[in-house]
């Protein structure tokens, strides 16, 4: 049974419209940034407070989110429920940073004294893909919140849902009218809209390497607006000779026999292919109960392209001709051969002997042609903060 769909308006002042468009939506933004407004007097640690209240309202209405992501973008439902326990930890690590953006002193030359505020962009349009809508709204929006931005999130039209749960949400933990809004709209209106508008300081896009380029272009055409992209990947995974391909593959064949055991029937495959490889036959399960092992625990089966190779060397130069640079990986044992390719290759995460390990407290992005700047960490917050230096000439040199 679908969950009910609780919100499907337009979400602009913490009020629910029929009809009004992304230029309402800035200008409430733009007010609530004012620098006599609500928002912008509140004590930073109050806005960490508003952000950890949200974390608790996401953690009380799991189980309605988690169905509504389902029905949402048609992701399982047990992967939603874990995003949930994700999203939480996200965004009280964005609320602990709201209290610790600091700027510094600077010992300059003269009787002045000079130091540094780092202080919010203004309003930022943060524009969802739609594979993880969830948990991109909580990463770029209370990142944003944190740096004390105000923001007008345009998630994608195919997955609106839980975008306009979140900002209910929202308004329910405390924040001022304004502060976020929500705009379902296609890319090619909404999301240009709001690209080229005057009164937006920053967007923040996940998505296509194309449609990225055309954010950095229209990002350019009148107010010069920052801009962070997270685009396309081609991430490589490089497996070295010295990397224990048997443990792994014994483990995967143990979990297939103890589902054999506990009762499961397996309807085809899993069996060792082979006898000079470690491939194992794709293996189906039915009549699994949720006590069994193989329905409780993480057996990892990915499917890749396969490429071989000699020495690291090659290896680098390979999982470096490609114009991404999203992530890569590698397995070995050797602590050199890790360090050597983790410095070389070209990406912006590189995971050792493990595979998509992510954190709110780590940076996500990629070089080159996969985006411009970080999702998550210090990092991130720091691209929704200006810095302005402050020289005051003083009588006598302090």
């Amino acid at each position: 049974m679908a969950p009910e769909i609780k919100y499907n308006k337009i979400f602009i002042d913490n009020q629910w419209v029929e009809a009004e468009d992304i230029n309402a939506a800035v200008k409430a933004a733009k007010r609530a940034f004012h620098r006599n407004s609500e928002w912008r007097l509140m004590d930073a640690s109050q806005r960490g407070k508003i952000l950890n209240k949200f974390a608790d309202l996401v953690e009380r209405d799991a189980d309605y989110l988690a169905e509504l992501e389902t029905y949402n973008n048609g992701m399982v439902l047990s992967m939603c429920r874990r995003f949930i326990g994700a999203s939480a930890y996200h965004i009280r690590y964005n609320a602990s940073l709201a209290d610790k953006i600091q700027g510094s002193t600077i010992p300059c030359d003269g009787d002045a004294f000079s130091y540094t505020l780092k202080q919010p962009v203004g309003v930022c349009g943060l524009i969802l893909p739609w594979n993880v809508p969830m948990l991109m709204f909580i990463s770029k929006v209370t990142t944003a919140l944190a740096a004390g931005c105000t923001v007008v999130v345009k998630p994608a039209e195919q997955t609106p849902l839980t975008a306009l749960a979140l900002a209910a949400l929202l308004a329910e933990a405390g924040m001022p009218p304004g502060v976020v809004n929500v705009v379902p709209g296609f890319g090619e209106t909404a999301g240009a809209t709001l690209t080229h508008h005057p009164d937006v300081a920053l967007i923040s896009f996940t998505g296509s390497l194309e449609v990225g380029k055309l954010i950095q272009q229209a990002a350019g055409t009148n107010n010069l607006k920052r801009v962070v992209l997270e685009l396309g990947g081609k991430s490589p995974l490089v497996i070295m000779n010295d990397a224990d391909h048997e443990t792994m593959m014994n483990k995967v064949l143990g979990y297939i026999e103890k589902g054999k055991s506990e009762g499961a029937k397996l309807l085809t495959g899993g069996k060792r292919i082979g006898t000079t490889g470690f491939y194992i036959e794709p293996a189906v399960f039915a009549d699994v109960k949720d006590d069994m092992a193989i329905a409780k625990e993480e057996i990892f089966g990915p499917v890749q392209s396969i490429f071989k190779f000699n020495t690291l060397e090659e290896a680098i130069d390979r999982a470096n001709a490609t114009n991404y640079g999203l992530a890569a990986g590698i397995f070995t044992s050797s602590i050199e051969t890790a360090l050597q390719f983790s410095k070389h290759v070209e990406a912006g995460n590189v995971w050792v002997n493990t595979y998509l390990h992510h954190g709110p407290q780590l940076p996500f992005g990629g070089f080159k042609e996969s985006g411009i700047g970080r999702e998550n960490g210090l990092d991130a917050v720091n691209s929704y903060l200006e810095v302005k230096t402050v020289t005051i000439s003083l009588p006598k040199k302090v």
